[in-house]
């Protein structure tokens, strides 16, 4: 049985509390299902997050296009694997800067997302972690990908992000981008 997570606005202590239960035992309970079926599992972690341009009068947001491994064009947060000994925030801003060749430096934690996905022999739990960052110079630009996954970056308006990003984990990130940056006068 599926249980949905509480908003993270509206946790206490409690909720928040049974809502961290209820995602261990729902993890521990699919992990052992895979174990059975014989397809093994990798953990992936990954940075990455939502840069802004604060000269911007509509707080435009650096996104990137690339195709999803089933060839699907899919806009999203720029994100990528800590390289070496980079911890989590150090991989963000090289992330950011390197798929979007914006530069910036963070200013806020905004959460981590978790989801599975199947590629041929294994199943992937990928768990990434994102910020907040306030772009501090470069230009809007693809070429620095070293992978060259991004096909495409675009500075989109704040508020238009839930109609672009494709996926509504990132959707949610974005809200809580939007209610930092109230919150804080950013």
């Amino acid at each position: 049985m599926s249980h949905p997570a509480p908003d993270p606005r509206k946790r206490t202590p409690l909720t928040a509390a049974l809502a961290w239960e209820r995602t261990q035992t729902a993890r521990a309970v699919h992990r052992a299902a895979r174990a059975a079926a014989g397809i093994p599992t990798v953990e992936e972690v990954s940075a990455g997050g939502i840069v802004i341009d604060p000269d911007s009068h509509d707080v435009s947001v650096a996104i990137i296009a690339r195709y999803n491994r089933g060839g699907r064009l899919e806009w999203c947060l720029p994100k990528g694997h800590p390289e070496g000994v980079e911890n989590h925030r150090e991989a963000a801003v090289r992330e950011v800067e390197e798929e979007t060749g914006i530069r910036g430096h963070i200013v806020a934690t905004l959460g981590s997302i978790d989801y599975w996905f199947t590629v041929p022999q294994y199943r992937v739990h990928k768990t990434v972690h994102h910020y907040l960052l306030i772009a501090t110079g470069g230009e809007l630009t693809i070429e620095k990908d070293p992978d060259h996954e991004a096909v495409d970056v675009a500075w989109v308006p704040l508020r238009d992000l839930p109609r672009r990003l494709s996926f509504p984990n990132e959707r949610r990130i974005a809200e809580l981008a939007r209610e930092v940056i109230q919150t804080h006068g950013l």
